[in-house]
């Protein structure tokens, strides 16, 4: 356990990891049936249709992000987990009856989606945050990446599963099945031993308000630097469910079972990319711009491939960079942030990272319709591009980046230490 699984050596993290992948491949089954059922039986395959579900479902994300990243500070992480994950059951559980029962239309996904976005703008980030009440500080690198390897292989687990289960019972068994799988992650909260938990100091209310947070990220340069990465990426690029629906039905002509061959192939990429970033001791700000370019430049051959294998193989290199990008930006934000103010400043980061898709999912989806889902690959491709240029001027001026010949090779060199923390010291 020293290397890459390290983290799983310490009780409380084995224990909410086991609950977690069952949790996750729920999740991933369905948002795959989500997409599939608005793509192909509520619509005639508009993908605009498919871009308002996203927003509507991250879009809660942004709105209420005065109060999540404060709760995530402020209240118990654990008790409050328990709480958003019974609610998302039972969101699954409504929409899967909806389902089932043949009475499910458009506008009941939408507001399924957006009270689904509700809840999981208060569990995302009290989720991101638990991890270090889970683990010491010195393991909390490691089990960040953990904890996105097992959400990376519940996404190329459960897309394929739920393939499956549309094909041969329909999309409402999904939700239903979804509804089930929240016992995993529900029985390990309360499996914890609340004593080894690492509960840092909470803060005061008076302290705990948004703009605090806000103030704390401004004084960063760094921070400002991955917020806008993610920004850009997050709004244009990580529209996956339009981008790998739209080409599986309009450009490849495949049917569920194949759709979710796609996002299971794209899943494979991101379980390696977050097994690599697992077994580095730290995360580095150098893999964030070559995560933005290296997702830029994937998403432009995908944009290119003439057949449904190549296509697939494609979504696995783009697997990789987006979740060395993510992962990278989850743990520098998260080991370089005072422990009271981190529920605040992951809150913006996912308000950030997610929030954008509100405007970036519609624009996607309507690109896709107008112009075919090649075009919308483009954007991402572009989103990527031009976040990999913001990290670059980041390490231009405060890492110093610079190119010089080590041992007869060119070496991309930086500072560990940005020139305006050596500069207050």
């Amino acid at each position: 356990m020293k290397g890459t699984f390290r983290s799983l050596a310490i009780y409380n993290y084995r224990v909410w990891a086991s609950g977690a992948i069952i949790s996750n491949i729920g999740t991933w089954m369905q948002r795959t049936a989500q997409d599939w059922i608005v793509l192909t039986e509520l619509t005639d395959h508009n993908s605009t249709a498919v871009g308002v579900v996203m927003g509507l479902q991250f879009g809660p994300q942004l709105l209420l992000l005065p109060f999540t990243g404060f709760a995530a500070d402020y209240f118990d992480r654990r008790k409050l987990l328990m709480v958003t994950q019974s609610l998302m059951s039972l969101l699954g559980l409504g929409l899967g009856i909806l389902t089932v029962s043949g009475l499910v239309t458009l506008w009941h996904v939408y507001i399924f989606a957006f009270l689904l976005g509700c809840v999981a703008a208060f569990d995302a980030p009290a989720r991101q945050t638990f991890v270090s009440d889970l683990v010491p500080e010195k393991d909390l690198s490691n089990a960040i990446a953990l904890n996105s390897t097992s959400f990376n292989a519940a996404r190329m687990i459960g897309p394929a599963v739920a393939g499956l289960l549309i094909a041969f019972v329909g999309t409402g068994w999904v939700f239903l099945i979804n509804s089930g799988s929240f016992i995993g992650v529900l029985w390990s909260l309360m499996a914890l031993r609340v004593a080894d938990l690492n509960v840092s100091r909470r803060p005061l209310r008076g302290q705990g308000n948004l703009v605090s947070g806000f103030r704390y990220v401004r004084a960063r340069p760094d921070l400002m630097a991955i917020l806008l990465m993610l920004l850009l990426i997050g709004t244009f690029g990580l529209n996956f469910p339009i981008f790998i629906s739209t080409m599986a039905v309009t450009v490849f002509h495949s049917g569920a079972g194949e759709y979710g061959m796609l996002s299971s192939l794209m899943a494979v990429g991101t379980v390696m990319g977050a097994l690599f970033a697992a077994q580095r001791a730290t995360p580095q700000i150098g893999l964030l711009f070559y995560g933005a370019l290296f997702f830029g430049l994937g998403c432009m051959v995908a944009a290119l491939m003439p057949s449904f294998w190549l296509f697939g193989a494609s979504l696995v290199l783009i697997g990789i960079a987006a979740l060395t990008f993510m992962s990278s930006s989850n743990g520098l934000i998260q080991l370089s942030t005072d422990p009271m103010m981190r529920g605040r400043v992951m809150a913006i980061r996912m308000a950030i990272a997610m929030g954008g898709t509100p405007i970036g999912a519609p624009i996607v989806g309507w690109i896709a319709d107008q112009y075919g889902p090649r075009w919308a690959m483009g954007a991402a491709a572009l989103s990527g591009i031009a976040a990999a240029i913001v990290g670059l001027v980041y390490l231009v001026k405060y890492r110093e980046l610079r190119i010089r010949r080590v041992d007869g090779r060119l070496r991309i060199l930086v500072n560990e230490v940005p020139k305006v923390t050596m500069a207050a010291e």
